[in-house]
């Protein structure tokens, strides 16, 4: 039975001569799952907030959507607040409340519930979800993953009939990520809640979905199964975004049924290769003599009584390197950037950067063609109407003359691929546009070591492949570059050494064949899935090209 129906539905952002949606016809069956995916800005997140019409960005609209048969601009207040659920991107935008027993009754409260049926509701929600055991913690105090998993448990506490998630594990670790996307998925099967699901992060959720809609450039590509998705996607661009088995299926043998699971792509490879080269030949990996960046002994904490963030770590990384610190929400890698770039003042220890004591550096000297720090919301860097108006402020800064900024601003623009968003305002962008404009903000400064808190949130993965070839630009320019992040993926693909914060210190720290391959957990999809015959492969290209050099199985 169909629940949600989408009819001709166009929409343009004030600010914008081009359609944010185009003619959106769509249909969902009461019970689905749907994931929606596609490049970043191409209308994933507007599509998403015409469902719930309190959302609704302002601007210049066409067509209907309808919920029950009932245009949702008509339906009643109550109707729309309870029965379409959202769940935002940023855990930290959704919760308005200091406890988390208050989190969960909020919305109840809000609607007029009894107070007895409010606390058998919650109470409900807090044993399905696990959170018993911080249910009178203040929200303050969680980790990312708590936060997510609070909001969902306050959105289901409204008993919704359609939940709407945008994004939602985009800021949690690989652990937390697929607790979170396992919730989900029980939500839908146990309790028929149909799910509409924005996700980048496809190596979970493709395998639980009913169905898969493609968008480009506003409009609907394809809206088809996950598998047929595969085929219809094979000689298309977003065919990286798609699960890894299926990624490694269309390099060797483009026909046929796709593998969409880790199990399924092992069984392919078991039953298709032999592997009698079992590991592929790598170049060693020769560090720079120089130390672009140093902790010592470093321990920190956010306030006197308050417990240790890190404890301490020691670091070295080289000049010209790439590096990548991996780690669980709450281990106490974006407070290392922040020591890094000396935002946070640790109470032992000391930081040097090239070769220098950060205490050293006076006036601001720091973060002038030495160090900058891209913060985990890209939303904070900008402060001007306009993208290129944020541009010129940051060249008045450093003083650039006239000439120089213009070929500056023209030069980072080509390169970061943002020409076309510099007369838009940065509210206005998508999450990974957002992202890409603030990194070529920060190249503005002629860094020599840049800092990035999880450059990959909220992009695609082709936009992560253009991310990629800049990182490698940068490096091939002297830059150094060190980066946090969740996606163990482009982590093992792009990073010269790899490092995992646990309980305040820097663990293990090798090459990302080496780190990702003795991992079970801080791993990737393409080490699980071919690790039972090869030894080094931590990327599809790498089980790919070790297929290609073992014989074929006759079938």
């Amino acid at each position: 039975m169909e629940i949600l129906h989408i009819k001709n539905l166009s929409f343009k952002y004030p600010t914008s001569d081009k359609k944010a949606l185009d003619n959106i016809n769509l249909s969902v069956n009461s019970g689905d799952f749907v994931v929606v995916c596609g490049e970043s800005g191409c209308g994933k997140t507007t599509l998403l907030k015409m469902i719930k019409s309190s959302l609704s960005p302002s601007g210049e609209k066409s067509g209907e959507v309808y919920y029950k048969g009932v245009n949702t601009d008509s339906l009643d207040s109550r109707t729309a607040a309870c029965e379409i659920g959202y769940v935002l991107q940023n855990p930290e935008s959704q919760i308005v409340t200091d406890k988390v027993w208050h989190e969960l009754a909020f919305g109840l409260e809000n609607i007029g519930m009894p107070t007895g049926q409010i606390r058998r509701r919650v109470g409900e929600m807090a044993s399905y979800f696990g959170i018993g055991e911080w249910y009178h913690s203040s929200t303050g105090e969680l980790s990312g993953g708590q936060k997510q998993i609070l909001n969902l448990a306050s959105v289901m506490a409204m008993s919704p009939e359609i939940l709407i998630l945008d994004e939602p594990t985009s800021q949690l670790d690989p652990i937390a990520a697929a607790d979170f996307i396992s919730t989900v998925k029980k939500i839908n099967r146990e309790l028929l809640v149909t799910v509409i699901m924005v996700e980048h992060r496809l190596e979970e959720v493709f395998p639980a979905a009913d169905k898969i809609i493609v968008m480009e450039d506003g409009k609907i590509l394809h809206y088809d199964t996950p598998r047929n998705i595969c085929k219809e996607l094979s000689d298309h661009k977003l065919m990286y975004s798609l699960p890894c088995a299926a990624r490694i299926k269309n390099a060797l043998d483009p026909d046929g049924e796709y593998p969409i699971t880790v199990r399924e792509g092992r069984d392919y490879l078991s039953d298709n290769f032999e592997n009698g080269i079992d590991h592929l030949e790598k170049d060693g990996y020769t560090h720079s003599e120089e130390t672009a960046l140093e902790c010592k002994n470093i321990w920190f904490r956010y306030a006197k009584d308050a417990p240790d963030i890190l404890k301490g770590l020691n670091i070295r990384i080289y000049k010209n390197e790439v590096f990548a610190l991996l780690g669980g929400n709450g281990a106490g890698k974006t407070t290392a950037l922040k020591v890094f770039a000396g935002l946070s003042r640790p109470y032992r220890g000391k930081v040097e950067i090239n070769g220098k004591k950060i205490k050293d550096y006076k006036n601001g000297s720091l973060y002038r063609h030495n160090l900058a720090l891209l913060p985990q919301d890209p939303q904070t860097v900008f402060l001007k109407s306009s993208i290129k108006e944020d541009f010129k402020e940051i060249c008045k800064v450093m003083e650039y003359s006239p000439d120089e900024k213009e070929k500056m601003i023209n030069d980072v623009s080509e390169l970061l691929g943002v020409s076309y968003l510099l007369d838009r305002h940065p509210y206005d962008l998508s999450g990974g546009e957002q992202q890409k404009c603030a990194i070529a903000k920060l190249l503005l400064l002629k860094p020599e070591i840049l800092l990035l808190d999880e450059p990959t949130k909220g992009i695609d993965a082709y936009s992560k492949r253009n991310l990629a070839s800049i990182i490698s630009k940068l490096r091939e320019e002297g830059l150094t570059v060190i980066f946090v992040t969740h996606d163990v993926e482009f982590a093992s693909q792009n990073a010269d050494r790899c490092a995992l914060i646990f309980d305040g210190d820097a663990v293990s720290c090798d090459t990302p064949d080496v780190f990702f391959s003795d991992n079970n957990f801080y791993t990737t999809a393409a080490s699980r899935i071919s690790r039972h015959m090869f030894k080094n492969t931590v990327t599809a290209e790498d089980v790919a090209e070790l297929c290609r050099k073992n014989k074929r199985k006759v079938q």
